[in-house]
């Protein structure tokens, strides 16, 4: 299994976690990845951070497709890949309509058709067999619409782009799952039950068919995000991530349209997540977080005392030995978390 830290995005102050970083490449971890939502972006920190390693992979995750066109997001992500030596991975993501409508300001539009269409332009770019064109329903490439100068023309990229460069996607839900193996490299769970890749399973397969030529768990990486806080007092290490649980599965979308609430539920927690989702938004934040239950934070997270963490780490090894789990990605500020994490799975 390889090992990957989240850098995420800065919050009010920019900042990004460098010494950790370093830490994390000279343990031989593979990948560190950056965020953004609507304050700092996702490439700028890669760039940086580049700029300043030399062994580790840096990745997106996620960069918003619906605020870059798909040959900008091209043109960096090819970019970024050649002044590095190839050590940069693109990972995109639809977003949500709070997000891209309130603060990007176009419309959310059908975020799986947007994924195909994207994916598949940006793999033309970098393949340079022959001019950009495309026809689709969310791009027309050149634009031929309402308000176009009629003078677009196909182009290929000046920059020859490697076609191996990795391409992930951020996905929870069955139809996101589908799209994820049908199109891309690698996906990204939000969080994951090392033990239920049951869940995921039949999602990924039919993806796999629809990409044909033999694509399989060999050439495909789940990496899930994993919260992972270590000390001494259990239930103080489980409130962060109760409280950024409660978030998601609450709050993150309207009442019957929420994927991460469903998601909880088809990891077996029904009754609380409709119960977590109701006090949320009665406006009950804290209780909401009381109420995730200890069993669902022990799951997909790893939290608590040393011991504790490297006896649940056998669960994930495991599961990378079935390549259910590509890569571990370790949210965590700690680089005594990161040398646990190391000395178990690599």
């Amino acid at each position: 299994m390889k090992l990957g830290i989240i850098s995420g995005y800065s919050p009010a102050t920019m900042s990004i976690p460098m010494d950790l970083i370093h830490e994390a490449e000279r343990l031989g971890f593979s990948s560190v990845w950056t965020a953004e939502a609507w304050g700092s972006d996702a490439v700028s920190p890669a760039a940086w951070i580049l700029a300043q390693t030399e062994k580790i992979n840096v990745g997106t995750a996620i960069m918003q497709m619906p605020g870059r066109s798909p040959a900008m997001t091209a043109m960096t992500a090819m970019t970024l890949y050649a002044l590095s030596g190839g050590r940069f991975i693109l990972g995109l993501g639809p977003s949500g309509p709070q997000v891209v409508e309130g603060w990007h300001g176009v419309a959310y539009g059908k975020p799986l058709t947007r994924t195909k269409e994207y994916i598949s332009i940006i793999r033309k770019i970098l393949e340079r067999k022959e001019r950009l064109e495309h026809e689709g329903f969310h791009y027309q490439i050149p634009f031929r619409g309402e308000g176009s100068s009629g003078l677009g023309k196909p182009l290929k990229s000046i920059l020859h782009g490697d076609p191996a460069l990795q391409i992930y996607t951020a996905s929870i839900s069955p139809n996101g799952m589908e799209c994820a193996g049908e199109v891309s490299d690698g996906v990204f769970p939000v969080w994951m039950n090392p033990e239920r890749y049951d869940v995921f399973e039949e999602s990924l397969e039919r993806g796999f068919s629809k990409a044909g030529g033999g694509k399989s768990l060999d050439d495909f990486d789940i990496a899930p995000f994993c919260t992972v806080i270590m000390g001494d007092d259990l239930e103080a290490c489980r409130m962060p991530v109760k409280h950024n649980m409660a978030l998601y599965i609450g709050g993150m979308g309207a009442r019957d349209k929420n994927f991460y609430n469903d998601y909880a539920k088809r990891l077996g927690y029904e009754e609380a997540a409709k119960t977590i989702q109701d006090l949320f938004l009665a406006g009950k934040k804290g209780d909401a977080a009381a109420a995730v239950p200890d069993a669902l934070v022990d799951d997909v997270a790893l939290v608590g005392p040393e011991d504790r963490i490297r006896d649940r780490l056998q669960a994930w090894k495991e599961a990378g030995k079935k390549k259910h789990v590509g890569s571990l990605l370790a949210g965590t500020g700690d680089a005594k978390a990161l040398r646990v994490l190391a000395e178990e799975l690599l």
